[in-house]
């Protein structure tokens, strides 16, 4: 009867074994299904630190050490136009006191294309293309498109001069508008704050103008033979060259005097 009863001890220690050790190796059966797959690395793609603007760059403004800073950027994005810290570490030093040609906008990298070292000489001197003159004219609100008118702006210039009628029967002069130059870049306009109606506007008295040397003489006659107006062209038209047709046109002018209008034709 002993032995009975420890033999049965002893299979229900077997099977009480025998059970636990099958729930731990399905726990870790079902386990291993649920775990996630192991995730491959991330190849990690070589950088650069690239001099950037650090905040907004206005046109002539001259760069200071706190304008820029260093930005890690991928290498394969870099152009070779970009300042890199690894080739010019003292970059922000040599630019240091340079005038922006063309602005810049934060996060932009610096290109030296698109700065100047002015070395002593004036704004206007330093941003100046070369071969190039700065010529100034004085205009109004009416000449000048109403004061729209900005640096970096593209305009045409009108000369309106009026001439005596050589018809005898005529009333009132002629009135002859003519584009003399086209497509030309302001370079500045003086602007000072104009109250008109109660609100503030902004007008400019005197525009600085891009030409080449030989339009610089014929905008300095053009300014003692009449009226200069300036005509604001669009952006979508800054790479158009117009073509001047030398053939003899008529136009139409109508053309008031002592209040009585008049029509003549007019022959460029």
């Amino acid at each position: 009867m002993w032995k009975v009863k420890r033999m049965n001890r002893a299979r229900i220690v077997v099977l009480t074994i025998a059970l636990g050790a099958g729930s731990v190796a399905a726990y870790l059966a079902s386990g291993s299904d649920n775990r996630p797959p192991p995730t491959e690395p991330v190849a990690q793609l070589p950088t650069v630190d690239v001099l950037v603007a650090k905040s907004d760059i206005g046109l002539g403004q001259t760069v200071t050490p706190n304008d820029m800073l260093w930005q890690t950027w991928p290498a394969a994005t870099a152009g070779n136009s970009f300042i890199r810290r690894s080739e010019r570490p003292d970059a922000t030093k040599e630019i240091t006191g340079s005038i922006a040609r063309s602005p810049f906008i934060a996060g932009e990298p610096i290109r030296e294309p698109k700065l100047i070292k002015a070395n002593g000489s004036g704004f206007m001197a330093a941003i100046l293309p070369q071969g190039m003159r700065a010529i100034s004219t004085e205009i109004s609100a009416e000449t000048g498109a109403g004061g729209f008118i900005l640096p970096n702006d593209r305009v045409d210039i009108i000369l309106t001069r009026r001439e005596k009628n050589p018809d005898p029967k005529a009333t009132g002069d002629l009135v002859i508008p003519k584009i003399i130059l086209s497509n030309i870049r302001v370079l500045a306009i003086d602007q000072a704050p104009k109250e008109k109606d109660g609100q503030n506007s902004v007008v400019g008295k005197t525009v600085t103008l891009e030409l080449k040397p030989e339009q610089v003489t014929l905008m300095a006659a053009a300014r003692q033979a009449g009226t200069l107006s300036l005509a604001l062209r669009s952006i979508a038209d800054i790479n158009q060259t117009e073509i001047a047709d030398e053939r003899p046109r008529q136009r139409g002018v109508n053309v008031v005097r002592y209040g009585v209008p008049s029509s003549t034709a007019t022959q460029e």
